[in-house]
């Protein structure tokens, strides 16, 4: 039986952790890819040298050249420039500005990878993350239960750790999940949290759970204010979460951005809910019933998405 084969592409501190944690698991043959063409062999090498002392056996190359990523079960796609000051400046490019240079990145990777592996399931983790969902859509051809984003798996793990370390249980015991959009619009749902099955909030006053919340919500400032730079290693477990997934067909209930097509009221938008992932791609969208402080939240979320796709130039979403 043939092993299966995972391309990611962008061998940078995410892509390059996403290729280690995928081989230590022994998924899957990687290929990382990067317009650096050094970056991805040099990396992809120094994996491969490991590969006696950790004992995962499998192939692991990299390179420019898409070619190398012929026939992938999936792809997870993680090119794009980060939103960083000019040097000379000292100004930060607009919104407008990063979404079409991104746009024009995931397009011409999402083109090069599709014609290649016709039948891959992609994985989005480049930013703006629900305008490139729709961007790996609209240039793939893919149907849509095979283009989904990285969205709430990482939320949901800091949310999860945080818990964990206020409580002092361990991280395996705590259950919950976030929705929505990445950062500030994320949607939490205390209501669904609990611990070993008892309710977060009979563990602990409602001003702590707030403050975790909010916590959450700036999880990825707080990493870039102490080391200069965007978190690599919990958005990397959150995506290998999702590949295992699929690679290994597990039908894991993971919040995801996923295309809905009426669930929660909205239709051809991403959105990141719980989904169940599979050999598919999306297999099932799970409708939650949300109460009136969280459907609004869910909205406020919805309404960021909206404006940042109207910039991307496709058909309006709903």
């Amino acid at each position: 039986m043939a092993r299966s084969k995972v391309t990611v592409v962008g061998a940078g501190n995410v892509g390059a952790t996403c290729a280690h944690w995928i081989a230590t698991r022994e998924l899957a043959d990687v290929v990382l890819v990067d317009i650096i063409e050094g970056a991805a062999k040099g990396k992809a090498l120094d994996l491969a040298e490991a590969a006696p002392v950790m004992k995962y056996d499998l192939r692991i190359t990299g390179g420019s050249d898409y070619e190398a990523t012929a026939n992938s079960d999936v792809v997870v796609i993680t090119a794009g420039v980060p939103r960083k000051k000019d040097p000379v400046t000292g100004q930060f490019p607009s919104r407008d500005d990063l979404v079409r240079t991104n746009q024009k990145i995931v397009g011409d990777v999402t083109r090069e990878v599709a014609k290649r592996s016709p039948n891959a399931v992609l994985i989005i983790v480049s930013n703006p993350l629900d305008a490139m969902c729709h961007v790996a859509l609209h240039e793939s051809g893919f149907p849509a239960e095979r283009v989904i984003g990285q969205a709430g798996a990482l939320d949901t793990a800091r949310y999860k750790a945080f818990i964990a370390e206020e409580l002092g249980v361990s991280v395996r015991d705590v259950h919950g999940i976030v929705l929505g959009g990445h950062g500030d619009e994320m949607v939490p749902l205390p209501r669904h949290t609990s611990i070993a099955g008892i309710p977060v909030r009979e563990l602990m006053p409602e001003d702590r759970l707030q403050s975790i919340i909010e916590r959450t919500r700036k999880g990825g400032g707080e990493i870039v204010g102490l080391i200069g730079v965007s978190a690599w290693y919990a958005p990397a477990a959150g995506t290998v979460e999702m590949v295992e997934a699929i690679i290994r067909d597990q039908k894991r209930v993971i919040p995801s951005a996923v295309y809905l097509r009426g669930e929660y009221g909205y239709d051809g938008l991403y959105v990141g809910v719980p989904a169940v992932l599979g050999a598919k791609g999306v297999e099932k969208v799970i409708e939650m019933k949300l109460n009136d402080e969280e459907r609004a939240m869910l909205e406020k979320s919805a309404s960021a998405v909206r404006s940042v796709v109207s910039l991307l130039g496709y058909e309006n979403p709903a």
